[in-house]
């Protein structure tokens, strides 16, 4: 039988992959748009709260476009 808590660690590692996905996609295009903005930060704060792996994801992100290797895109 599965818990609650063990319900919500697959919710959250599931939420944890997705994030992945939709960062790899943003930073192998090299470029984030409003809609791609939203899309990371609607599956992140989904659940109310941001995890580790999630954090990451952002950090990934800023540090693309600190290098300039990322543009941002119809702002």
């Amino acid at each position: 039988m599965i818990t609650q808590i063990q319900v919500n660690k697959i919710a959250d590692v599931e939420s944890d992959i997705l994030a992945i996905k939709i960062t790899d996609g943003i930073v192998k295009s090299g470029k984030l748009s409003r809609q791609d903005h939203h899309k990371l930060i609607t599956t992140i704060l989904a659940d109310g709260k941001i995890s580790d792996i999630e954090r990451r994801q952002i950090n990934r992100i800023f540090d693309c476009i600190q290098m300039g290797q990322m543009k941002l895109v119809d702002w």
